[in-house]
């Protein structure tokens, strides 16, 4: 009997593992997006402001002015039509925190200026979503403590999404599926 019991928890255990470990993205992947037509990952995202894995300056957090970084990128596909761009936090104690959604942005665009304003359709065509503070635009860096890491992933696509300003990340994740040419991320952190 205390055998079949052991059995019991061992089986249990290693179910909670493999469950537990398909429900975890990789660091720099997301679960379920797929590039389509053997695309690639090498969009290169870099911004003035802070390098790869370098500190956000106070400016683009909540403890400063609360505005977005400057970001470039190079490696655009050709066939891409559009970009979007998603910036968010894994580390944040409630689960991962989304700061910014912005989609349908013209793929010939080469970057993003500091301080994009927060309103629902930009100059250019490009829409934005609504972030995890429940605003549209970017909401930077809040961290209650500790250091955080926070991902400006960018995505190459071949269509331009049929969605609404003020949608949220996984709406836009929904809609890009089957469409992601390239993409690329940059991780800068910020600590409180």
């Amino acid at each position: 009997m205390k055998s079949r019991r052991a059995i019991l928890f061992l089986v249990l255990f290693l179910c909670g593992i493999m469950a537990q470990s398909m429900a975890l993205p990789k660091e720099g992947k997301m679960r379920g997006l797929h590039l389509t037509g053997g695309g690639n990952m090498d969009m290169k995202i870099t911004s003035t402001a802070f390098e790869e894995g370098g500190m956000i300056p106070r400016k683009y957090t909540c403890d400063g002015e609360d505005v977005s970084p400057p970001l470039a990128w190079t490696g655009v596909p050709e066939g891409a039509k559009t970009i979007a761009l998603i910036s968010d936090d894994p580390d944040a104690p409630v689960g991962t925190w989304v700061h910014w959604v912005l989609f349908n942005l013209p793929a010939a665009e080469k970057g993003l200026p500091e301080a994009v304003p927060p309103e629902k359709e930009l100059k250019n065509g490009a829409k934005q979503g609504r972030n995890d503070f429940r605003r549209i635009g970017y909401g930077g860096p809040c961290p209650p403590g500790g250091t955080h890491r926070y991902f400006f992933k960018l995505y190459a696509l071949d269509a331009v999404l049929n969605l609404p300003a003020g949608v949220t990340k996984a709406e836009l994740l929904k809609a890009m599926e089957g469409h992601i040419l390239a993409q690329g991320q940059l991780m800068g952190k910020y600590r409180r």
